[in-house]
């Protein structure tokens, strides 16, 4: 799957009405997890049921039957996506919370299927064909929608944002760019103090986008709530908030997109840690650095890529990387304060050195994850990310996990 995604330039009434159905969309999603949640226990209630229900939402509230059927159906998917994940939690049982779903309280999109839109034949003008009273939008952006055909289209999502509104348009095409073998293998260790150590020694600067911008987002906070609830001023204020936090993610992508990029271009075989990110953010001490160095968004992109060059990226278990020793496989026990290596057989590394090489050793004697495979990891994607272009075939290497990506 290919998704491009262009800026929506509109009427202000137009943007009013793009809010309406987006909130439409949020009401059928809490009526039919409602509908879930007070169904008898005998009542199996499965993904048809939620379809049909949400038809019903339809004859009994207008404003549900402005939006096109398609649109509505698609909500309901979305609240049935969050209990079937809680399903599969409890049926694998998941350490800790299962995810029991949740209502939503700030949907910011509304997704139509293969109708409800039409597309200009000759310029980039979308227009939404339902009784929300959106009209035609046109598009702005460098990607060329014309040269797919209109059949290709599966979905059209429009999104709301910090800085504006966007479209998405997703199109089912392959996105496959086999690169050249180089003969070259690498592994990596993730980090704080670097963003990754490679088993040549080479380390890659952290760039902490949210520490730089800490200062600016904290005043941007307080400027806040020295404006009068509900007034115009206090808006503006939140708004310019927002944007700081959406540049900061986006410098975070980016980021992430260029190294993965580059590492998975110039290397065949491509190892790396399979860290649960997640259960690290218990650590509150360092949940904050460790969640603005993006260590599972570089992961998602890395896998992207291998998948799209045709190279092989392998995850190995994260255990004893960092106190084996790369040459004699002694155990040397050290603190994370502890930065340099240092083996009774004369071994002296650095310590992230010294776990990428573990890392990369693991992945060439098949240590690694049993699932990946020798024609690289394919990923898959939730259609309407805050990409420009994702794919979405199935995770051969993580299933239970989704991935995010970028042609470039």
């Amino acid at each position: 799957m290919l998704v491009l995604e262009y800026k929506i330039k509109a009427k202000l009434a137009q943007y009013r009405a793009i809010d309406k159905a987006i909130r439409t969309v949020q009401f059928v999603r809490n009526k039919c997890l409602r509908y879930w949640i007070d169904a008898p226990k005998e009542a199996k209630i499965k993904r048809f049921d939620l379809n049909k229900y949400s038809t019903e939402l339809r004859s009994e509230f207008p404003f549900v039957k402005d939006l096109n059927s398609m649109a509505c159906q698609a909500s309901a998917e979305r609240s049935w996506l969050s209990i079937s994940r809680f399903y599969d939690n409890c049926k694998s049982k998941k350490p800790g919370k299962k995810g029991f779903p949740c209502f939503q309280k700030n949907n910011r999109s509304v997704e139509y299927k293969t109708t409800g839109w039409a597309l200009h034949s000759t310029k980039r003008r979308l227009t939404i064909t339902d009784k929300k009273g959106i009209g035609e939008l046109k598009l702005l952006g460098k990607w060329n929608i014309h040269t797919y055909p209109v059949q290709s289209i599966k979905r059209v999502r429009l999104l709301r944002r910090a800085d504006g509104y966007y479209c998405q348009f997703c199109i089912d095409v392959e996105s496959i760019d086999v690169q050249p073998q180089t003969g070259r293998e690498i592994g990596l260790d993730v980090g704080l103090e670097s963003f990754y150590t490679d088993s040549n020694g080479y380390q890659e600067p952290n760039p902490r986008f949210l520490r730089i911008a800490e200062s600016d987002l904290k005043q941007a906070q307080r400027s806040i709530y020295k404006k009068h609830k509900g007034s115009t001023r206090r808006c503006k204020a939140r708004a310019r908030y927002s944007k700081k936090h959406l540049r900061v993610s986006r410098q975070r992508n980016e980021h992430a997109k260029r190294l993965a990029r580059n590492v998975c271009k110039s290397n065949d075989l491509v190892a790396y840690e399979d860290l649960r990110v997640s259960n690290l953010l218990k650590n509150h001490s360092l949940a904050k650095s460790i969640a603005d160095a993006s260590w599972y968004q570089f992961r998602q992109w890395i896998e992207y890529f291998a998948n799209k060059f045709g190279k092989l990226a392998v995850a190995v278990p994260p255990q004893y990387t960092s106190q084996e020793c790369s040459q004699c496989k002694r155990v040397v026990k050290k603190s994370l304060s502890t930065r340099t290596h240092i083996c009774q057989c004369g071994c002296v590394l650095h310590r992230d050195t010294n776990a990428a090489i573990n890392i990369l050793l693991k992945a060439k004697s098949r240590g690694g994850h049993p699932r990946s495979n020798a024609k690289g990891v394919a990923t898959s994607t939730l259609v309407g990310a805050t990409l420009l272009e994702q794919v979405a075939t199935v995770s051969l290497e993580s299933p239970s996990r989704s991935v995010r990506g970028v042609s470039t």
